[in-house]
């Protein structure tokens, strides 16, 4: 029987990546037009988020190409929104941080709200806490092939992480969580579709 290395797994899903369909996006639009695209997403997300939901997006970055195409599915990236602080927390290669609001939506082609299905005001406040805490703890870049290091976290790991007390048991999350999977735990509230 051939040895199944975590090398060859990785050969085998850049191999596979080549049947995905998610498309690569482009540069970022310049000008107005972009700055009232930008300011809108922002407005949408103030006016209807709340502490502890969840920004999903399909990002510019090379990174973001990788995401999508590996994952087969049109978005890249997740964080965890800290409303009261126009901010949202998120994880990327220097660890999990915080941006402004202004900075996640300027980095987005496509951005979607969700509220998670475990949200409620208490649950949110814990949550978003939770998530301030764990800020400036490192990547977990093994998370992403389904390999659990303790206090490290990707994107969407965080993003579920956060809510893990009030997880129920017949919520089977999966290991890894692609940021496309997230709206199976939760209700859109505001999609930017496809442009």
């Amino acid at each position: 029987m051939p040895r199944v290395t975590c090398r060859s797994v990785l050969v085998a899903a850049f191999l596979l990546a080549g049947c995905a369909t998610a498309p690569v996006i482009g540069n970022r639009p310049a000008g107005e037009v972009r700055a009232e695209l930008d300011a809108a997403m922002a407005a949408n997300v103030r006016a209807h988020g709340l502490n502890g939901d969840w920004l999903v997006i399909r990002g510019y970055h090379a990174t973001d190409n990788l995401v999508a195409t590996i994952t087969n599915k049109p978005f890249s990236h997740a964080a965890v929104l800290d409303l009261d602080r126009d901010r949202v927390i998120e994880a990327e290669a220097q660890g999990v941080h915080e941006s402004t609001l202004a900075d996640f939506v300027a980095r987005a082609h496509r951005l979607v709200l969700i509220r998670p299905v475990w949200a409620s005001a208490a649950s949110s406040a814990a949550a978003l806490a939770k998530a301030r805490a764990l800020v400036g703890r490192p990547y977990d870049f093994l998370g992403l092939i389904g390999l659990d290091i303790p206090d490290r976290f990707y994107c969407s790991e965080l993003t579920l992480e956060v809510y893990r007390p009030f997880i129920r048991p017949e919520d089977v999350v999966p290991r890894p969580v692609e940021p496309g999977q997230l709206y199976y735990w939760g209700r859109v509230l505001y999609d930017l579709g496809a442009r």
